[in-house]
């Protein structure tokens, strides 16, 4: 029995069963304006046929998370206890209504509340290159006018306390 197991070493190349060297991952994630425009349009149609809006999540992270949205219909009041939202103006226009006190608040799920209005917020019009940030916690509203619509890259990030 030794003696075929010495032949059978003797046939095997080293090389073939060494571990091979793994060529590191990139841990960037990268996502060029023109993917992002081109995942929009899809979002456009989807927005037509439903109520306005739609939105993607791109990519979940350990304390924070990528989406890509699409308007064109106004959103509701929206208030996150443990994220913020980091709004990254792709396309278009908007006026981003902050702060103030929510009309018509409902929880909708544990941590995120919804509501019909703001009352007395702060509006700052948003366009094509903008970036807002609204902390967690803040009453926060995507207002649109007339034939305007709105895409932007939006990164929702866990602010623990």
């Amino acid at each position: 029995m030794e003696h075929i197991e010495k032949a059978i070493l003797r046939d095997v190349n080293l090389d073939d069963v060494e571990p091979k060297a793994r060529t590191p991952r990139n841990p960037v994630d990268h996502w060029s304006h023109a993917v992002l425009l081109e995942r929009a349009a899809y979002l456009r149609k989807m927005a037509k046929h439903g109520d306005g809006s739609a939105s993607e999540t791109l990519k979940e992270y350990p304390q924070h998370f990528a989406m890509l949205s699409f308007r064109s219909r106004s959103g509701e009041v929206e208030v996150h206890d443990r994220f913020a939202d980091l709004f990254c103006v792709l396309a278009g226009s908007a006026t981003l209504l902050t702060g103030g006190v929510v009309e018509g608040a409902r929880v909708i799920a544990p941590g995120e509340t919804r509501g019909r209005s703001i009352v007395g917020g702060t509006s700052q019009k948003l366009r094509a290159g903008d970036i807002a940030h609204v902390p967690t916690g803040t009453p926060h509203q995507v207002l649109l006018n007339g034939d305007e619509s709105v895409t932007s890259l939006i990164m929702k990030v866990q602010e623990v306390f």
